[in-house]
């Protein structure tokens, strides 16, 4: 299977630490970051993802606001950059123990972080960068 991912959401899964916006979500996010972790293969979307799916029935989905769009524009070109290679709609990837850690130190160095402006969680993401993801539940086996 593949799991279908907007570009912002690469940054995301880098930090959950099993926190979200409902139990659906946090269920959901969860098993995304399981499945990506047994190496299970990415899909670049645009709009709404996997990730998203719990969050799709509510009157007014916050995957659906106009600044999402522009953060994964912001997390498409910083990723990029960083993994040298193209992250638009289409890509297809893994993250593998080196990728994985590639884009960590990215996201603790700043790197990555355009795209985390403005966002709710960014407080959370930057303590868990601090501590090394050491409660991340993202980890890569390959």
């Amino acid at each position: 299977m593949t799991v279908r991912l907007r570009p912002h959401h690469l940054l995301c899964i880098l930090t959950f630490v099993g926190k979200g916006y409902s139990p659906a979500f946090t269920a959901n996010m969860r098993a995304i970051a399981g499945r990506l972790g047994q190496g299970e293969e990415i899909l670049i979307t645009s709009g709404p993802d996997d990730i998203c799916a719990p969050l799709l029935s509510q009157d007014a989905p916050h995957c659906q606001a106009s600044g999402i769009a522009t953060r994964d524009q912001a997390a498409a070109r910083e990723v990029a950059a960083l993994l040298g290679c193209v992250i638009a709609t289409g890509t297809r990837l893994t993250l593998g123990k080196a990728r994985l850690q590639t884009l960590r130190q990215g996201f603790a160095t700043g790197a990555l972080r355009q795209a985390c402006h403005g966002c709710d969680w960014r407080t959370l993401c930057d303590d868990v960068a601090q501590t090394n993801y050491s409660n991340a539940r993202l980890n890569a086996i390959s």
